[in-house]
């Protein structure tokens, strides 16, 4: 004789089941519209830079298995004009992470030209970039001294429709798999394939924007290299990324992000 449960246990037990899935994701929105830097930056003129194809609209990282998945959505179709392979070619995504674990970095790596305010500092920083894995982290190695260890590269990032996304073990992550937990900040690039000799795969911000430079910011190194980043309650990205340069291009006050926390 079959057993009949009823559908009010069945419910809570689905419901119990999804909820505990829920606990292992998390997801932010980010406005629309605001792929403008500290609030002035304008687009290089090469037509590969489509308009809103720097702008982060969502973030979510998500427990699977053994693999925390990572995927960001911008707000124009992704595109393949430089032939990289895998279905996007001009951005590159800085996912910055808390896990729990003590210490962490105040600085990030060379060439985005932000620290991090004091009590969000990160200790593990996903890249998802269109490039092949050993190029950026021989990059890492090259420039970044003992910081490259807590880069951590997906065997294969992805970009399909609007979403770029990549995959990474929990054991490169460490701390309790909790994702929900943790703290965030998603940084927004553009893909060098020639960076500067000292900055990692970034590309730079000028005065002027030109064909594959970015303008409305400074042709010193004071400026911060960056089009977006992930907004939070108490973390604005106008107040985040303005910046002050002195006479010479020096930097009189860099820009500085936080973390953000569900």
């Amino acid at each position: 004789m079959k057993r009949r449960f009823p559908l009010r246990a069945i419910g809570l037990a689905t419901a119990m089941a999804f909820g505990s899935m829920a606990a292992h994701a998390v997801e932010f929105s980010d406005p629309r519209g605001d792929d403008k830097g500290p609030g002035k930056y304008v687009y290089p003129t090469d037509g590969v830079y489509k308009s809103g194809s720097f702008d982060l609209v969502k973030f979510k990282a998500e427990k699977s298995g053994a693999n925390v998945d990572f995927a960001v959505d911008v707000g124009a179709n992704l595109e393949d004009p430089w032939g990289m392979g895998g279905g996007f070619a001009v951005q590159m995504v800085f996912v910055f992470i808390k896990t729990g674990a003590p210490g962490g970095y105040k600085d990030a790596p060379a060439g985005l030209n932000i620290q991090f305010a004091p009590g969000h500092e990160w200790n593990k920083v996903v890249v998802l970039s269109p490039q092949k894995k050993a190029r950026v982290t021989s990059e890492a190695e090259a420039k970044l001294g003992a910081m490259a260890k807590d880069v951590v590269v997906p065997n294969i990032t992805r970009g399909r429709g609007r979403t770029i996304s990549g995959s990474v073990p929990l054991s490169e992550l460490g701390g309790d798999g909790n994702v929900d937990g943790w703290s965030y900040q998603v940084v927004m690039q553009s893909n060098e394939g020639f960076p500067a000799a000292t900055d990692f795969l970034t590309r730079k911000v000028n005065e002027y924007e030109g064909q594959h430079r970015w303008g409305g910011g400074h042709d010193g190194d004071c400026d911060p290299h960056v089009m977006d980043v992930l907004d939070g309650p108490d973390a604005k990205q106008a107040e985040m990324l303005a910046f002050q340069c002195g006479p010479n291009g020096e930097r009189t006050k860099m820009a500085t992000l936080k973390l953000i926390k569900k």
